[in-house]
């Protein structure tokens, strides 16, 4: 399994002017059905999609139709578990709280593959590698 983390989500989207690579490189990823995303990633998403100063922001209407489509993959929920792995991974990498609830969240939907910018490429933590896909 493959852990999408939000900027994958984000760029499937993106009617921005040279980002037209990355959107066919993240439409390929979702395309794909051993994929899995969090509650944390559709939170994120939906907020950065719709954020009135994106230059192509969604509508709320949009945005949570893409939402519901990408639920078809399995969703990780925020759990107990994920807080305190999250916690724990920030205390030792000293990454930010947001990325290591995206690799805890990972790690719990027992993926071995985070596709993500925003992590050092090639890295692995806790058995997940990162891998981002727009290098």
């Amino acid at each position: 399994m493959r852990f999408l983390d939000t900027n994958i989500l984000l760029y499937s989207v993106s009617g921005k002017r040279g980002e037209e690579e990355k959107r066919s490189i993240a439409a390929e990823l979702l395309a794909r059905g051993d994929c899995a995303v969090s509650v944390q990633v559709l939170q994120e998403f939906y907020v950065q999609a719709t954020r009135a100063t994106r230059a192509d922001a969604l509508s709320h209407e949009t945005a949570v139709a893409f939402m519901e489509t990408w639920m078809r993959f399995p969703v990780q929920e925020m759990t107990l578990a994920i807080l305190t792995h999250a916690l724990a991974l920030k205390r030792r990498r000293r990454f930010s709280y947001w990325d290591c609830a995206i690799v805890a969240a990972a790690y719990a939907s027992g993926c071995d593959t985070l596709y993500s910018e925003d992590l050092s490429h090639g890295q692995a933590i806790e058995g997940v590698r990162i891998v981002n896909p727009f290098r």
